[in-house]
């Protein structure tokens, strides 16, 4: 993987961990992922304009097929992390997301895509996986709480976070596809897919305006923050995909676990610090691994 795309997927990383605090923070639903939607909307419309006035009307079929699949997989992404971030803690939900989500996508490119894994690669995917589970506190994935509340939340942590990564790899390769194979702009796959995000997500805020306007009080400011910033984090991924193969890029993304290792700590009290630590340099070995593999 060259360098400038290394760069490229750290900064990503680094805002992926930022904005996923923040959500986290917010304890917010579907409607909070409309907000978020209407945001990325209205900001970023001067560049999906722009970008889109002479590409979209050539796109086909196909492109459109590719946009709303894109759209619907986002979607349920989306609403399933926030549930779980509403009813287990970050630290279980994200790093499992974050884990299981680049493994299946960089099977799925091997299989579908016809990429091949180098030693060096399979390495780097395997350090990235187990760096996350350590950072996650993997000690605890095999062993019961003693508390049935806490075990009950832990059991939801690990659900959600499982099924989180399985949409993340979906639409990591339907995406990867999209602008690999199709040479869709990143940036489009992206505004485009979230207009497909607001038909889904509408309907809950419409059904009840004023419980969705005090929530928009409420959340506004995260929202906000959420809806300017996320873009930036997954259309750098996308340019990344359009230089190296996805399934280097797809494990390298998880450097956002070593960003999430530290402001976690800082931010939400989070503990076990040194299994953290460890988590992160295995994450960080495995990254310069992949690099390597290119």
């Amino acid at each position: 993987m060259p360098l400038s795309v290394l760069a490229l997927v750290v900064l990503a990383g680094l805002i992926h961990a930022v904005w996923n605090i923040v959500a986290k923070k917010a304890g917010g639903d579907a409607r909070f992922a409309c907000f978020t939607a209407l945001v990325v909307m209205v900001f970023w419309a001067p560049v999906g304009i722009w970008l889109g006035w002479h590409q979209v009307p050539t796109w086909g079929w196909s492109e459109w097929a590719l946009i709303a699949a894109s759209g619907a997989l986002h979607v349920v992404y989306y609403v399933v992390l926030l549930r779980g971030y509403r009813k287990a803690d970050l630290t279980v939900v994200y790093p499992l997301a974050r884990g299981s989500g680049p493994l299946l996508s960089s099977l799925t490119a091997v299989v579908l895509l016809d990429e091949r894994l180098t030693v060096f690669s399979g390495v780097g995917i395997a350090a990235v996986v187990s760096g996350v589970f350590l950072v996650a506190g993997g000690h605890r994935f095999f062993r019961h709480a003693h508390d049935p509340a806490q075990r009950a939340r832990l059991h939801k942590g690990l659900r959600y976070g499982l099924l989180t990564g399985i949409f993340i790899a979906s639409y990591t390769v339907v995406d990867g596809y999209g602008v690999k194979v199709l040479l869709l702009s990143p940036i489009l796959v992206d505004y485009f897919g979230n207009l497909v995000r607001l038909v889904f997500l509408a309907p809950p805020v419409l059904r009840d305006r004023q419980a969705a306007w005090r929530l928009w009080q409420a959340q506004w400011k995260h929202a906000v923050f959420i809806g300017i910033i996320s873009p930036v984090s997954y259309v750098l991924v996308l340019y990344a995909m359009q230089v190296a193969p996805l399934s280097h890029v797809a494990p390298a993304r998880e450097v956002s676990m070593l960003f999430a290792a530290l402001l976690g700590g800082q931010f939400l009290g989070e503990g076990d610090r040194l299994a953290r630590f460890f988590g992160a340099t295995c994450i960080a070995l495995g990254v310069m691994a992949l690099a390597q593999a290119y």
